[in-house]
């Protein structure tokens, strides 16, 4: 289940240093929503989510969510920039009714105001949204949406504990093209215990037939403590197997890039530079951003903090005048260096070679891992063998010369 990291305490008020205030808007700027609420628990997730009975009230959520955009405001000050994208994300944000998501919208408008064009994404599961919400969610403003598929297969959508049928999260794609949203997410798991190469296959194509202009996919991890976790412990289900891992991946990156859709980020295509995920590009590029909600995590200026997990926990803070942060970082130069060679790393443009160890990088190519071409043009660039060993890449090109 999710867990919190280590730090130290953060203060009462959520002041930030002056230091981490003082390149606001120099870099992007993001909004992070969490809604913790799910109708069910599927087997697999770890994420901070509550279902029914589990103490958390989804009444009054927008109004707490509004008290902490407050918050931000006062802590951000008047450096505050307009926000370039904003993002529900959960749980199922789509749990909540159109008009609390876009009264929450509302909020970040009058509070900050959206820069030109702001991508604004939420999550949705197949089966939590129908035309009618699709299109008063485009009314309310979203430009984006993101649908939890995972697979075509019924045996495999009942492997992980999920509600929809084969056929809804393409049906659901559809009607979002339908109610004007111009792009449109489908989000995919590979390596379910049980799944075959024709399953993932049938996957891949179906979500093709829904025609995205983004698809995520990615490979099942078995985090302790979910019910999946059980299950592979006491042998019921075999752990996902890396030899088939790799071959899913890719089948999956032969299949979205013949249907014109490339790899942007490892486990991310988009059908050009606009269909990207803006939010998440943020993330990987080491923007700023504000996480609201129980759980969430914020980073502004090489500060980062996370809020109390409870949904009560969180907004008691809230109504107490507190922040509901329970801790926070600034991590220092080695750790730093470390997330961008990470982060970098993982999208199509790489990252510039004086941030990595050049004799790794010549052997990186030799060994087929980075592209050679880019590295000709100062970039340290992953192939897709290497995106497949990303984190033994990562770990080499830190490597400091003897």
């Amino acid at each position: 289940m999710a867990r919190l990291p280590d730090g130290d305490p953060a203060p009462r008020d959520g002041a930030l240093p002056a230091a981490a205030l003082a390149g606001l808007g120099t870099r992007p700027f993001g909004l992070y929503v969490h809604v913790p609420f799910c109708a069910s628990r599927c087997g697999y997730c770890d994420f901070n989510t509550y279902i029914p009975g589990e103490g958390a009230v989804r009444e009054g959520y927008a109004g707490a969510v509004l008290a902490e955009l407050d918050l931000a405001r006062r802590v951000l000050g008047d450096r505050a920039p307009a926000v370039d994208t904003v993002f529900f994300g959960g749980g199922t944000p789509t749990l909540l009714a159109p008009d609390e998501l876009a009264a929450i919208l509302r909020g970040i408008e009058e509070r900050f105001g959206l820069a030109p064009g702001a991508e604004v994404t939420t999550e949705a599961n197949p089966e939590s949204v129908d035309a009618r919400a699709l299109a008063a969610l485009r009314e309310a403003g979203l430009t984006r949406v993101s649908l939890g598929m995972q697979s075509a297969s019924e045996r495999v959508l009942a492997t992980l504990d999920r509600r929809h049928t084969p056929g809804r999260a393409v049906a659901a794609a559809r009607e979002a093209r339908a109610a004007g949203f111009a792009h449109v997410s489908l989000d995919l798991i590979y390596g379910t215990p049980g799944e075959t190469d024709d399953e993932w296959r049938a996957s891949l194509e179906a979500a093709l037939e829904g025609a995205p202009d983004h698809v995520s996919a990615y490979a099942l991890i078995v985090e302790p403590g979910t019910r999946l976790a059980a299950r592979v412990r006491r042998g019921e289900l075999p752990a996902p197997d890396d030899d088939v891992l790799a071959a899913r991946y890719e089948l999956a990156d032969d299949l979205l890039s013949a249907a014109g859709l490339r790899w942007y980020e490892i486990s991310n295509w988009a059908r050009g530079d606009d269909a990207r995920s803006r939010h998440n590009v943020g993330y990987w590029a080491g923007g700023d951003w504000w996480g609201a909600g129980p759980g969430a995590h914020s980073h502004v200026g090489g500060v980062r903090w996370w809020n109390a997990l409870h949904p009560a926990r969180w907004s008691a803070a809230l109504a107490d005048g507190a922040s509901p942060a329970a801790g926070r970082e600034e991590p220092g130069p080695e750790a730093a260096g470390l997330e961008r060679v990470m982060l970098g790393l993982r999208l199509a443009e790489g990252l510039a070679l004086d941030a990595v160890d050049a004799a790794a990088a010549e052997q990186a190519v030799q060994d087929g891992l980075l592209d050679p071409g880019a590295l000709t043009r100062g970039r340290a660039v992953l192939t897709r063998r290497g995106r497949l060993l990303a984190d033994r890449v990562t770990l080499d090109l830190l490597r400091q010369p003897a």
